[in-house]
């Protein structure tokens, strides 16, 4: 080959190295798989730190809780049994809760603090005081709230569903009955002190006169002597043949000779006494051994049983026969908790929570199927103190029977002291019951 063709020959092979490799460059060919990486570990799914609608809550909502205010009369021992009810109620209902005061003048602080709305749900107090309290407003009638007369036929005892029913309207559920007895230490009041008819107020005299003679100590301790206490002495008037100290038409039995003999004993008995009586100084004599006797009701047996004396039980006289009740006040109608209080009402008059009181307490169950319970009437206190009612007069839920304590109790506190001679204290009482009935009507 000629040499004058080598140069044009190098310049068209550089040409050609050229061309090459600029269409290498404008379409590199890739160095891995062209569609995707095959991962060399599971993914890994971030989870969320917090929901994406709401966070959970860290607490339970708070519950809504109602709030049963009961104003009562209960107290001493007796009372543990109740409170332990109404804590059990609690426990199968906590979005209720229980509370339990005892005002000092509960007829007073109820005539104020009802119409400024401050009073309680419910009110526990004796029957004699439904007329009184629903003449006045404070206690609705049970009739709108699912009690009838076949629920208290059915559930009580009939004593107990008359105690609660006036002007043919029901106003109350009845928890229990009571009155009192001669409750006695039986180590050291032996039968020769024991009365032997429980009318004959003569022989109770004679035998406490004679243990005092021969034991220095006193036989009967009853916290009506000396105080201004209707209630506790009823027995002795009544047991003389006072009929009742007042009658549903307001008439008074004060001022006649069954009532005067009756204070004339009280007058002659208060000399084989204590020169104090009072609760306590009942309870503390009796289990001190200083007392004989004390004239109490079934409130009185759990603190007695506690002590552990050896007791029995004797009527005497014709006590009064209350009805210890559950009212339903007209405040739990206006702030909506009237449902709630008739349902707490209804569970506390039950046959198997007053079974369960009366097994501790020994009261009298007004519920028929708790009295009749095989435990409960084997229990001495029940069968003593159910006898000593069987003589007993039953109390009236007339409005009128609200005036017959003060008159009564005065009276007889005047008695006992030697402050007014029995004719004269009497015809003072009378005058005074007239007067209390005439503002009523």
């Amino acid at each position: 080959m000629s040499k004058k063709f080598l140069p044009l020959i190098s310049l068209i092979l550089i040409a050609a190295f050229v061309l090459v490799a600029c269409q290498s460059a404008a379409t590199p060919a890739p160095t891995e798989e062209p569609a995707m990486e095959e991962p060399t570990a599971e993914p890994v799914v971030e989870e969320p730190t917090e929901a994406p609608a709401m966070e959970e809550p860290t607490a339970e909502p708070a519950m809504d809780v109602t709030t049963i205010s009961i104003w009562h009369q209960w107290d001493g021992k007796y009372l543990e049994a109740i409170e332990q009810a109404f804590r059990d109620y609690e426990a199968m209902h906590p979005e209720v809760k229980i509370d339990l005061s005892k005002p000092e003048d509960v007829a007073s602080a109820l005539n104020v603090a009802i119409p400024a709305g401050e009073g309680p749900d419910i009110i526990g107090w004796a029957n004699d005081k439904i007329g009184e309290q629903a003449f006045n407003g404070n206690i609705v009638a049970l009739d709108d709230y699912g009690i009838d007369m076949n629920y208290l036929d059915t559930n009580f005892e009939p004593a107990a569903v008359a105690g609660v029913v006036y002007s043919d309207f029901i106003w109350a559920l009845p928890e229990s009955q009571e009155g009192i007895a001669l409750l006695y230490n039986k180590d050291l009041v032996t039968e020769e002190y024991l009365p032997a008819d429980p009318l004959d107020f003569e022989d109770l005299y004679a035998k406490a006169e004679k243990f005092q003679q021969d034991t220095g100590k006193v036989l009967v301790c009853n916290q009506g002597f000396g105080a201004s206490d209707a209630y506790h002495v009823a027995p002795i008037y009544f047991g003389f043949g006072v009929p009742s100290y007042v009658d549903e038409e307001g008439n008074g039995y004060l001022n006649t000779p069954e009532m005067i003999a009756g204070a004339e004993w009280l007058k002659k008995f208060s000399t084989v006494s204590l020169a104090e009586n009072s609760y306590d100084i009942c309870n503390a004599a009796l289990a001190e051994g200083e007392v004989g006797m004390w004239w109490t009701g079934p409130w009185a047996v759990a603190g007695v049983e506690e002590s552990g004396l050896n007791y029995g039980i004797l009527q005497m006289g014709r006590p009064f026969v209350g009805i210890k009740t559950l009212m339903l006040s007209a405040n739990a109608v206006d702030r909506g908790t009237a449902e709630v209080a008739v349902d707490v009402m209804k569970y506390f008059t039950s046959a198997e929570v007053q079974k369960k009181i009366a097994l501790v307490n020994k009261t009298i169950p007004a519920a028929t199927a708790a009295l009749n319970d095989s435990e409960v009437s084997q229990l001495t206190a029940v069968v003593g103190f159910g006898a000593s009612l069987n003589l007993g007069v039953p109390m009236s839920p007339s409005p009128f029977s609200s005036a017959q304590w003060g008159p009564v109790g005065d009276a007889s506190a005047a008695i006992w002291t030697g402050a007014a001679e029995p004719a004269q204290a009497m015809e003072d009482a009378e005058a005074a019951l007239e007067t209390a009935i005439a503002d009523m009507q």
